[in-house]
C-alpha cells in the first residue's frame, strides 16, 4: 500500500488580485479555516465554470449536411483521402479525473500516475487517472471516477466532481473529457496501484502548469499550422517525471480555470482541419470539418 507522496511547493500565489478565490487559496491567508471549509469554496467557484459548447452529434450531422467545415478539433494528422466510401467519423469516447487536494502547505495538488513499463502503449509516462468509456458508465464523471478506483483504488465516493472542462481530441481519435473533482479527505485515501497500468502514484502542484519554470517547449507543424507541446521536468523524493503532450495541456487549461489567469508563457494550440468521415477501405479521414480544443499526445489506452 502506498501512501501519497508529497513535496510542498514554496511558491504561494499572486497577491495582485482581490478575489475571494485567490485569498481562499493563499497558504498565507488561512485565517483559521478548515481545509474543508476552503475546498467547499473552491468548489463553488469552479462550479460556475462554463465550458464551450461542444456540438452534439445531431447538430454536428446537420453542419455537415450544410457545410464542409466550421468547427476546429486540434491535433489529428491525418491526410485527406479522395475514397468514396466513408462513413461518419465519431471519435471514441474517454474521461480523465483531475484530482485535487490540499497539501499541507495550503497549496492545491493534483495526483498523477506513471504508467507501467509492461504497457504496450506511451509506457513509463506521465498521466491522469483515466480511460475509455465502458458500458454502464452513466456519464464522462462515472467513467472518469471509475477509472481512478480501477487504476489506483480512489473510492468514487471520496471524489466531489465539481465541473467539467471541454473535451480534448488526442491523436488516438478519443475524444477525452476532464473532470476535475475534489478530494476533501486526503487520509481516507489510501493509494493502491494496478501492477498491471500503474508503476507510480504522486502528486504536483497545480499552480506549476501556469509557471515558465521547468518547463521545454517543442514546435511542431501540420498542414502549415505551427503549434508547441509543453512539457514539465518535476522532481518529488528523489525521483525525476517528464509531465508533456496532451497531460501538460490538459493540466494548463485546469490550472488556468482554477486560479482564473493564464499561464505565463504562450501556449500556442493547434487547430488544424480535421475530416468528419473515416474511410472503412483504409482509415484515412475524409472531408473536413473542425472542432476547436487544444490537443497533444493522451497516454490512454
Amino acid at each position: 500500500m502506498l501512501s501519497i507522496l508529497r513535496m510542498w511547493s514554496t511558491s504561494l500565489l499572486s497577491k495582485t488580485s482581490s478575489s475571494s478565490l485567490y485569498k481562499l487559496m493563499d497558504s498565507t491567508s488561512n485565517g483559521g479555516r478548515s481545509q474543508s471549509q476552503r475546498l467547499l469554496t473552491l468548489a463553488q467557484h469552479l462550479r460556475l465554470y462554463k465550458p464551450p459548447p461542444f456540438p452534439t452529434e445531431e447538430e454536428d450531422d446537420e453542419e455537415s449536411s450544410n457545410s464542409s467545415g466550421g468547427k476546429v478539433v486540434s491535433q489529428v494528422g491525418f491526410p485527406e483521402s479522395a475514397t468514396p466510401i466513408a462513413q461518419r467519423f465519431r471519435p471514441k469516447k474517454a474521461a480523465v479525473l483531475i484530482c485535487l487536494f490540499e497539501g499541507d502547505a495550503g497549496d492545491l495538488r493534483v495526483i498523477l500516475t506513471k504508467r507501467s513499463s509492461n504497457l504496450s502503449t506511451h509506457s513509463g509516462e506521465v498521466a491522469l487517472p483515466g480511460g475509455k468509456e465502458e458500458e454502464g458508465d452513466k456519464d464522462d464523471a462515472d467513467t472518469a471516477k471509475r477509472e481512478a478506483n480501477e487504476e489506483i483504488g480512489l473510492d468514487p465516493e471520496l471524489v466531489n466532481v465539481v465541473t467539467v472542462l471541454e473535451p480534448f481530441l488526442s491523436k488516438h481519435l478519443l475524444r477525452v473529457v476532464p473532470i476535475i473533482g475534489l478530494l476533501h479527505d486526503k487520509k481516507a485515501f489510501n493509494p493502491v496501484p494496478n501492477p498491471d497500468e500503474v508503476e507510480a502514484i504522486f502528486d504536483a502542484p497545480l499552480e506549476m502548469f501556469l509557471k515558465d519554470e521547468n518547463r521545454n517547449q517543442e514546435e511542431r507543424e501540420w498542414m502549415g499550422e505551427k503549434y508547441l507541446i509543453h512539457s514539465f521536468d518535476y522532481e518529488m523524493e528523489h525521483k525525476k517525471y517528464i509531465i508533456w503532450g496532451l497531460t501538460a495541456g490538459i493540466l494548463i487549461r485546469a490550472a488556468s480555470v482554477v486560479y482564473q489567469r493564464p499561464p505565463a508563457f504562450m501556449e500556442q494550440n493547434p487547430k488544424f482541419k480535421v475530416p468528419s468521415v473515416l474511410s472503412k477501405d483504409n482509415g484515412l479521414l475524409i472531408r473536413g470539418t473542425c472542432l476547436s480544443f487544444p490537443t497533444n499526445v493522451m497516454p490512454i489506452d
